[in-house]
């Protein structure tokens, strides 16, 4: 018990310090609501519109079918389209066009093979080929979606023709003698094959309906957590600074002569910086709610465990580079630079789910990017708080790691 209150000591001490230190209590309250605040107007508005969708065809026949439909398909007048209602394009060269796919230029598109048209007309089927960028997942349902009324009315033709067929089976020549069925269907078929659709007319048609208004994202459920986690594990990083200064002046050794047991220290500086971190999240929450009106979402009380494991983690996180650097100098460069690395790698200065795969994988090996990515869940998203249990987890595990090393390396002397 004694040693509980000397911890606690420390821990009021370390926070005095703090709350007379002008320069820290500028940057780790005041400062992030600048960046918060700067970012918050410059993505207003973002997602409050309806991005047309733009859908490309192409198509390796120089004659036939094919041709046909992307015809009474491709948008020829852009003015002419009702809201919701997709562009279709024509791309003339495949291999062109799967370059681009290659190279991220175009999200995809729909190619018809050589044989489409004869494959319909004689009734062995013909397969569609669907080429689209894996991190376009939008587009790729709708050239799903595309390609499959394509086969549903090749189908529907199908169907028809095999049911003429059966009607002319009993058909006469001039002559009296039965018809060949053969003749009948190359005498039917490419007329039905080469018939060009009227003005009003397409071979697919789009049926587009508003279910309602398209909202943007209130971009403080994004932005605010972002910095919070990122000014938070700056300001722990830059504590580890005040922890060296301390060994080096002999103050921890002063406390040890003074019957204060190292575990007593040790706890009262992991006390008091958990509550700098506390003070720092219950200030960006109180404003984030009241002055950018953000929604905690489905679940408020995964987002305030997330935030309170996020502070956890990062007071471990200041000891650990306390006992990893030997001057305060080193503290502060080493701080520093492992908040400037860590913050944009784990999404700290722009949502996770926009990055691309290799930065969202790399940030999987961060604190930063777990809680982040927490966040985005539970407010973004909209998710429960089974959905971000495993970022809960995975801070727990990042905070027992910081503790065991620096429970292992921390030295209350300079030597």
């Amino acid at each position: 018990m004694k040693q509980m209150k000397r911890a606690w000591f420390i821990a009021m001490k370390d926070l005095k310090l703090f709350a007379a230190h002008r320069g820290a209590l500028f940057f780790a309250l005041l400062f992030p609501f600048f960046f918060a605040t700067m970012f918050y107007f410059l993505m207003q508005g973002v997602g409050g519109s309806d991005e047309r969708l733009e859908l490309h065809l192409v198509t390796r026949e120089t004659q036939g079918m094919s041709l046909q439909i992307i015809e009474a398909m491709v948008t020829k007048d852009e003015a002419r389209l009702k809201p919701g209602d997709p562009k279709i394009v024509l791309d003339k060269d495949y291999d062109k066009a799967k370059r681009a796919v290659e190279e991220k230029k175009l999200a995809g598109f729909l190619a018809f093979p050589s044989d489409f048209t004869q494959g319909v007309s004689l009734g062995y089927g013909a397969n569609l080929e669907l080429v689209v960028n894996a991190e376009s997942p939008v587009v790729r349902a709708a050239l799903n979606g595309l390609a499959q009324g394509i086969a549903a009315q090749a189908g529907a033709q199908q169907v028809s023709a095999r049911a003429t067929m059966g009607l002319l089976t009993g058909r006469e020549t001039a002559s009296g003698n039965p018809a060949n069925i053969a003749q009948v269907i190359q005498q039917i078929l490419p007329k039905m094959s080469t018939r060009q659709p009227t003005a009003d007319e397409s071979l697919i048609t789009f049926d587009v309906r508003k279910t309602g208004e398209v909202e943007a994202e209130n971009p403080s459920n994004f932005v605010i957590p972002g910095y919070l986690v990122m000014f938070v594990f700056f300001a722990a990083a830059l504590g580890a600074e005040a922890i060296v200064r301390e060994r080096q002046n002999q103050t921890l050794e002063r406390l040890l002569a003074s019957s204060v047991r190292r575990e007593a220290i040790l706890g009262g500086i992991f006390t008091g910086t958990a509550l700098k971190g506390l003070i720092q999240i219950i200030l960006f929450w109180i404003v984030g709610i009241f002055a950018f009106k953000m929604k905690l979402g489905a679940s408020p009380g995964g987002v305030i465990l997330m935030s309170v494991l996020m502070v956890l983690t990062s007071s471990a996180f200041s000891i650990m580079l306390a006992t990893l650097a030997k001057t305060h100098r080193a503290a502060i460069a080493v701080g520093v630079l492992t908040s400037l690395i860590l913050a944009p790698l784990g999404g700290c200065w722009w949502p996770l789910f926009i990055t691309p795969k290799w930065m969202q994988f790399l940030a999987r090996f961060t604190p930063h990017g777990w809680a982040t990515l927490g966040f985005n869940k539970l407010m973004v998203f909209g998710a429960g708080f089974s959905a971000a249990l495993p970022n809960m987890l995975a801070l727990v595990g990042f905070a027992l790691i910081f503790s065991m090393i620096a429970v292992w390396r921390f030295r209350t002397s300079a030597t």
